[in-house]
């Protein structure tokens, strides 16, 4: 059996600061350090073509445990729904009313960053509830 890899997940977008800057938010992320020859990000920015400044972006978790995310512009905007998306996981352990109270604050405060709420499924018989939502961007994720 090999051994587990680090792995990123790759977000398609049109602005790559703004979309990395919402998900600190919601995951409590940082922006990395810039590149080690670069004092600041705008140091790195303006030594770029034009063509390639504010191409990209990301995202770290501070304590390294959790994925990076990464950001890249691409011209074209999301068409589909998402093949791959995120679980933000703050009902975890939490059944019935409790954990709806959960999501639902949690979907509050990412609606005020920019987030769209597009549902709330409420638990049945095999499942628990969710809450779908889409980014500043569309992309989807949930909260659960």
């Amino acid at each position: 059996m090999s051994a587990i890899k680090k792995f990123q997940v790759t977000f398609d977008c049109a602005e790559p600061e703004r979309v990395a800057r919402f998900w600190c938010e919601v995951l409590g992320y940082v922006m990395p350090r810039p590149p080690e020859e670069f004092d600041t990000w705008d140091d790195f920015r303006n030594a770029q073509p034009p063509e390639e400044r504010d191409a990209w972006s990301a995202c770290v978790d501070p304590s390294g445990e959790g994925p990076r995310l990464f950001f890249q512009r691409v011209p074209e905007g999301r068409v589909v729904k998402n093949r791959v998306h995120l679980d933000v996981r703050v009902g975890t352990g939490l059944v019935g009313a409790e954990r709806l109270a959960a999501l639902e604050a949690e979907c509050a405060r990412l609606v005020a960053l920019g987030a769209t709420h597009v549902t709330t499924l409420y638990a049945d018989e095999e499942n628990e509830s969710c809450i779908p939502m889409q980014d500043i961007e569309g992309n989807e994720f949930c909260i659960d």
